[in-house]
């Protein structure tokens, strides 16, 4: 156990540093904030902002001297600013998965690692614990934008729903991250693999309204699958342990059918 805990620390750590350095990474990370920083200004401050939206209500009300009813702002904002940000993965994420394993395939280091003693599980792991800490690095300074921006809520904004929420960001990227890693462990082609997991991952988005059309317990069980329906329930904050087991087969299945494709090709060296 501690030797197959070692290899996947250092395939993680090699994964972590090799983003770290790649340019393409920054530029990467650097429209992701430079996107995510505008749904953050518009969402508060945009002409249909919360505020100024919150504003209106509330002067329409006294001009009219009818009460207003209270509007949870901060909760208002965080619901809809996680939910841009959900969007924004189905994006930025293939390009980030893309590279996993298809670089490997291009200059032929694939090969070694599939021959190497590393079980193929281990090196499916490391990769996605490496990408998937890129990625919360990536999110960490919007969390403290937010905490300014609901600081001066008055009643103050409980903790757990805004942490809830980013632990389902974190949950659906982890989904996402683990189906394009096995995407990329399939072709050489970076691009392609990017493609095809913009695909995979858009079809899960949309699945619940595939499952509407399809009528009986087919179409019940197929909107289960729905990565937004589930991602939906934890921004809202609601504590739902169907979610978090749905995310977690997801991630899972990547895992599983990345080293799968990996045994093939050692099978195929072999």
């Amino acid at each position: 156990m501690g030797v197959v805990l070692s290899n996947i620390i250092a395939i993680y750590r090699r994964e972590l540093q090799s983003y770290f350095v790649s340019p393409l990474a920054y530029a990467i990370a650097g429209v992701f904030w430079f996107i995510a920083g505008l749904f953050f200004v518009m969402i508060l401050l945009g002409p249909d902002g919360i505020l100024p939206t919150v504003a209106a209500i509330d002067l329409q009300g006294q001009q009219i001297g009818v009460p207003v009813p209270p509007i949870d702002v901060p909760y208002e904002f965080i619901r809809a600013f996680l939910d841009r940000m959900g969007w924004l993965l189905l994006f930025v994420l293939p390009i980030l998965s893309m590279g996993l394993y298809a670089e490997e395939r291009k200059r032929g280091t694939l090969e070694l690692l599939a021959t190497s003693p590393v079980t193929n599980w281990a090196v499916a792991i490391g990769k996605l614990l490496g990408v998937l800490t890129f990625f919360t690095a990536m999110v960490a300074p919007m969390l403290i934008f937010e905490a300014i921006a609901i600081s001066g809520a008055n009643p103050p904004m409980s903790p757990s729903i805004p942490l809830l929420g980013h632990f389902g960001l974190i949950l659906l990227a982890a989904a996402i991250l683990s189906l394009g890693m096995f995407i990329s462990s399939l072709t050489e082609s970076t691009i392609l693999s990017a493609v095809l997991t913009f695909a995979v991952i858009l079809l899960l988005l949309f699945i619940d309204l595939i499952a509407k059309l399809i009528p009986g317990p087919i179409g019940e069980a197929l909107g289960h699958l729905s990565l937004l329906k589930h991602y939906n329930t934890l921004i809202q904050g609601i504590f739902d342990t169907s979610s978090l087991i749905l995310f977690a087969s997801y991630i899972f299945l990547g895992i599983f059918l990345t080293a799968q494709s990996i045994d093939a090709l050692r099978f195929q060296r072999q």
